[in-house]
């Protein structure tokens, strides 16, 4: 399972979603500008926008100075800064951009299901909300949920045009899947639609526009090391271990020291 390395950026491209245009955010400054005729556009190198997207190798920022209201990621409100992921939506005055993942994200066809059957399902594996009314809560995956308006949904979103049963999300190996039940507009994973699908670890999940979920997941153990990496790692004797030979120079240096101070004692002590 691939495990989100924060330190690596993101390889994403920028979709302005009413022109279902799509642009590369390679690594500098990409402006955001509002246009007297309405909308926005992407201009590169735009270092005096009072919107800007800066990559680089820690990530996606964006910056916004002070009087430009209107700016929103992922329904709340950003007046200085804020560190993007795949799968973010930026409203600019109402204009919807969405971060999409240059990665492909692995669908599930009929035939690659995966191998299933956990004995000890991993509680570390979690839906963590980060948007919408799941905001801050984690769900883990030691038996599949249910996503809906049902009420007997795990995570219920209860909006009437949302599906009773919209998707289920379940842990099969060491990946989780996302089944869809029959939902209308199926979900976006990274900023693309999709219905069944596998998903890893830093995969954003959105259902019903807003309510956001990331999957996390513990990194896995490293591969046992081999035998030219056991002599290398072979411990070593302890400084603090110091053995016969060397011992006995240093008791005899010891000794000759004592003596001395209670020599000088006895000379000094006489006079």
């Amino acid at each position: 399972m691939r495990v989100l390395d924060c330190g690596a950026m993101e390889s994403v491209r920028l979709r302005i979603v009413s022109l279902a245009e799509d642009r590369p955010l390679t690594t500098g400054v990409h402006g955001i500008a509002r246009p007297a005729a309405g909308g926005v556009e992407v201009v590169e190198g735009g270092a005096d926008c009072p919107l800007r997207l800066c990559v680089d190798r820690r990530g996606i920022w964006l910056n916004v100075d002070d009087g430009a209201p209107g700016v929103h990621v992922n329904g709340r409100q950003v007046r200085r800064m804020a560190m993007l992921r795949a799968g973010d939506a930026i409203y600019v005055d109402g204009v919807e951009l969405r971060l999409v993942s240059d990665a492909p994200t692995q669908v599930l066809r009929p035939g690659d299901e995966p191998a299933g059957g956990n004995e000890t399902p991993d509680l570390r594996v979690v839906l963590r909300g980060v948007g919408g009314r799941f905001h801050g809560r984690c769900f883990t995956l030691e038996r599949p949920r249910l996503v809906g308006r049902h009420p007997d949904a795990d995570i219920r979103i209860d909006d009437p045009a949302f599906a009773d049963r919209h998707a289920r999300l379940e842990l099969a190996g060491e990946q989780v899947v996302l089944r869809d039940l029959g939902s209308a507009e199926g979900s976006l994973v990274n900023g693309e639609p999709v219905r069944d699908a596998m998903l890893e670890a830093g995969d954003q999940v959105v259902f019903d526009a807003h309510h956001r979920f990331v999957v996390e997941a513990p990194r896995r153990r490293p591969r046992a090391p081999g035998p030219e990496a056991a002599v290398e790692q072979a411990p070593l004797r302890p400084a603090t271990d110091i053995g016969p030979a060397l011992r006995l120079p240093w008791l005899l240096l010891a000794a000759l020291g004592l003596a001395l101070l209670l020599a000088a004692l006895l000379l000094f002590g006489a006079g």
